[in-house]
């Protein structure tokens, strides 16, 4: 089941998120977060109306996606950069592509015209996925990253979805 996440789901999505840091070259990051930095994440995509959603089995999340800016500037407002992360028991069930799907729903209901993600070059079973769901290669930004002793590309993907009918400047 996929649904909006809760407060009370901070506790898996730290534990899922923490251990992509601590074990993968999805997030580029070193330090492990807190719950108390998760429950400002949460919060600031509530106040700005960004989604956070969660995958339950057995009443258990096993993973969640979101989407946010791609940019800070005003003219980027009809394009935004998504992110999922699955449990590593549940890796290659399926889970992502579901979330990934819905995160797609959304952001095609809300009217942006593109929607972004950037992978990990390693990261082939994500790469893999995007192109299933259409996705298309943008550009790669080589020794974007430095983890794990090695140097890290970072690719980009999007999907062109139907935007405003009349986009506007400001």
């Amino acid at each position: 089941m996929i649904r909006p996440a809760v407060e009370n789901d901070l506790e898996i999505i730290l534990e899922i998120y923490n251990d992509a840091i601590l074990n993968t070259t999805a997030v580029y990051t070193y330090n492990v977060q807190t719950l108390e930095d998760r429950k400002l994440w949460f919060n600031k995509k509530n106040e700005d109306q960004f989604p956070i959603l969660v995958f339950e089995e057995n009443n258990r999340v096993i993973g969640y996606a979101s989407f946010g800016p791609f940019r800070a500037w005003p003219a980027y407002k009809y394009t935004i950069e998504h992110s999922v992360y699955v449990h590593n028991d549940y890796w290659n069930h399926g889970v992502g592509t579901a979330l990934v799907k819905e995160i797609i729903k959304i952001a095609d209901e809300r009217k942006f015209a593109t929607l972004v993600g950037g992978i990990d070059s390693f990261n082939k079973s994500s790469l893999k996925m995007h192109q299933k769901l259409g996705f298309e290669y943008s550009g790669t930004i080589q020794k974007a990253g430095f983890k794990f002793g090695k140097w890290l590309d970072l690719v980009f993907y999007q999907l062109n979805l139907s935007g405003p009918k009349n986009p506007v400047d400001g």
